[in-house]
């Protein structure tokens, strides 16, 4: 099943150009996050402190990136656009405020999105010490964080790929055209 996703993932190289690609990436996204934000409520659900950040810190490390890829925005893709398009991408980036959308995705920034969701988190961690009840809060706040963090990345991804798919095509001058039909 993994590797159907990768493949999925991997079908998705470029920015999608119509709004009905793009509702289609958000939807395969979506889902994505659902599958890893189940898997890492259950390792919160283990009364073993710590082990709950470190899942959900890799469990982002390895998300926003693929969603990124999905939507054609991974660093490289951005730069494979045509010259007009890059620009308008860096733009759209900064406009949405897009911490990781075009970005590399390192540990630090996954970090700095935990601290967005941290009083989930905190309220995670001192749960885990009530038994059965707590385990349960603590994998229900693991789930909705990640769930809250990957869904503004989409939207945002969503929000530049929309952009991008508005822009005309580069209009070339007469005397290259003229070249051309020659």
């Amino acid at each position: 099943m993994a590797n159907k996703a990768k493949a999925l993932v991997n079908h998705w190289v470029v920015v999608p150009d119509t709004p009905a690609e793009i509702e289609r990436v958000a939807r395969h996204c979506r889902k994505l996050v659902t599958r890893r934000a189940l898997m890492a409520a259950g390792v919160a659900a283990v009364p073993v402190p710590g082990i709950d950040w470190l899942t959900d810190i890799g469990v982002l490390a390895k998300l926003l990136p693929e969603i990124n890829e999905a939507f054609g925005l991974t660093p490289e893709q951005v730069e494979r656009l045509a010259p007009h398009k890059r620009v308008y991408a860096y733009k759209a980036i900064s406009a949405v405020g897009g911490l990781v959308v075009g970005r590399m995705v390192t540990r630090e920034l996954v970090m700095k999105l935990l601290k967005l969701v941290g009083v989930r988190l905190t309220t995670q961690q001192a749960a885990k010490y009530v038994p059965i009840a707590g385990q349960a809060v603590s994998a229900a706040l693991t789930f909705s964080a990640l769930k809250m963090v990957c869904e503004q990345h989409i939207r945002q991804c969503m929000e530049v790929a929309t952009v991008l798919m508005a822009l005309p095509a580069p209009s070339m001058p007469a005397d290259v055209v003229g070249e051309a039909t020659r």
